[in-house]
């Protein structure tokens, strides 16, 4: 098809869940036409979903400033576990030492109202059916009969990602070894709350807020194929309460399996992964939707440079190196979750054990950490403690009165936060892609797990907030750390 035929944009989303919609609000904010395609004519979710958000995911909102939309609807809650095992974040050095209890469907139309606000287009009720990829960009079908044209296109499409499959990209791992059926329900009796345990798996029944009966059932055999039906959850509920309490119907009914597999590769050419697309897991944890928001956030500003001309492809190659170990290391977490969720009695004593550890303030604060998001370090090589984390949302002092260092990361730009002698830091070639903010903080620097780090003399803060380059008193490495992050010296 010819090009003046096609409606073009820089890049195409496939998917406007919560991982395509994060990368849209990234790409708007750097200035970059980007599109998305998604299969739903509006933002409506079936069922319960997630049902929170993790302190790094409230972290990376507020960096954007919008946190307070989605604190506004939801609960603040210790909602870190593992193996059951609940996890304190209280004592944790961070504004959001909590997870926020919030449905998806509610997380996406919050989200997807901002994006609206950032006037990214969405083309709705249809979806992603091919591509063909050339050495300028890719040439996108979808089902309604259109074509766009892209620069790149980004699969946000979940597990069973046509992006995915369609690009040859492997997705190795490992099969189901248990399901569950999961429903929203109306019963005439009254079934006891709670969760339960047996040596296949867990199962749980829980009033919601609408009145109605949350449902969770391990089945008997790994089913993977057809969509269940009222009579399979009844049948379910006999097997293992011995009755259905009089179930008359179900609003959501689903299924779902601990199958964990991870893209072999999150790019091929112009063709990138990111949230489920990439990987898949079982949901214990919490972990999916968290995932997905932190890997748009990674791949957000770093695809708008490579878009604008202002860094090579190859920073592109960054993202894979950086968000293919976080997501390696949930997959083997939940895993464990799922062995542990049995309840034989030698699975019993593993999990008394691990419970115990757990109590200790160290064992508490390196898994909650992990659970949280608040623990990743990106391997920028060997320097200060803060290199490759996230930089602490400091309240800092300067010329322009108190400011947050999340709210110099609103507009998604990179920041030279310079705490030292003014003007000792040049970095004017690079004055039209980074902020330099001359501050002062005169509090000690803690970070999770590790407690307080030697304050350094300035930081180099990336869009993500994670911390490029640290200046322990000159400026050695500084140049070479903005032009890998921020493309080649300007000339004029």
């Amino acid at each position: 098809m010819h090009l003046d035929l096609m409606t073009q944009h820089a890049v195409v989303i496939a998917g406007g869940g919560p991982t395509g919609l994060m990368l849209a609000a990234e790409l708007a904010l750097a200035k970059v036409d980007v599109a998305i395609v998604e299969r739903r004519a509006s933002q409506d979710v079936a069922g319960s979903r997630s049902r929170g958000l993790h302190a790094r995911s409230l972290e990376v909102l507020d960096q954007r400033g919008v946190v307070e939309r989605f604190v506004s609807q939801g609960q603040p809650v210790q909602n870190v576990a593992f193996g059951q095992a609940p996890l304190d974040l209280s004592d944790f050095p961070t504004r959001h030492n909590h997870g926020l209890a919030l449905l998806q469907e509610r997380f996406e139309r919050i989200l997807a109202q901002w994006v609206g606000e950032l006037a990214v287009p969405a083309y709705r009720g249809c979806e992603v059916t091919g591509f063909a990829q050339d050495d300028t960009g890719v040439d996108v079908a979808l089902s309604d009969g259109r074509a766009l044209r892209a620069k790149y296109l980004v699969g946000c499409d979940g597990g069973r990602s046509l992006v995915r499959k369609a690009a040859g990209i492997e997705f190795p791992g490992w099969d189901a070894s248990i399901s569950y059926l999961i429903a929203e329900v109306e019963m005439t009796g009254a079934p006891a709350f709670g969760i339960r345990r047996d040596e296949k798996g867990t199962f749980a029944m829980g009033k919601q807020a609408d009145g109605s009966v949350g449902v969770v059932l391990r089945e008997d055999q790994v089913n993977t194929g057809e969509a269940p039906t009222l009579e399979t959850l009844r049948e379910g509920l006999v097997a293992l309460y011995g009755s259905d309490f009089g179930l008359r119907s179900a609003t959501y009914l689903s299924r779902f399996t601990d199958m964990t597999r991870q893209a072999a590769s999150y790019r091929d050419r112009r063709v990138l992964l990111a949230g489920d697309a990439a990987h898949v897991h079982s949901p214990m944890g919490g972990q999916g939707l968290n995932l997905g928001v932190q890997d748009a956030v990674n791949l957000g500003w770093k695809l708008a440079q490579v878009v604008r001309g202002v860094s090579p492809e190859s920073l592109l190659d960054t993202y894979q190196a950086e968000r293919h170990p976080v997501a390696a290391r949930a997959l083997r977490k939940t895993m464990a979750q799922t062995a542990l969720s049995r309840g034989d009695a030698r699975m019993d004593a593993v999990r008394e054990t691990l419970s115990e550890l757990l109590r200790m303030d160290e064992p508490r604060k390196q898994y909650a950490a992990m659970m949280s998001g608040l623990d990743v370090q990106y391997d920028l090589g060997a320097g200060h403690p803060l290199l490759g984390r996230r930089m602490p949302d400091l309240d800092l002092v300067t010329s322009d009165g108190p400011r947050r260092v999340f709210q110099l990361l609103h507009e998604a730009w990179p920041v030279l936060l310079d705490l030292g002698e003014a003007g000792a830091l040049d970095i004017t070639p690079w004055a039209d892609r980074v902020q330099r903010v001359a501050a002062r903080y005169p509090g000690e620097w803690e970070l999770p797990v590790l407690g307080v780090v030697t304050a350094p003399v300035a930081v180099l803060i990336r869009p993500d907030g994670h911390v490029a380059w640290v200046g322990e008193g000159t400026d050695q490495g500084l140049r070479e750390a903005l032009a890998r992050w921020f493309g080649p010296p300007s000339t004029t």
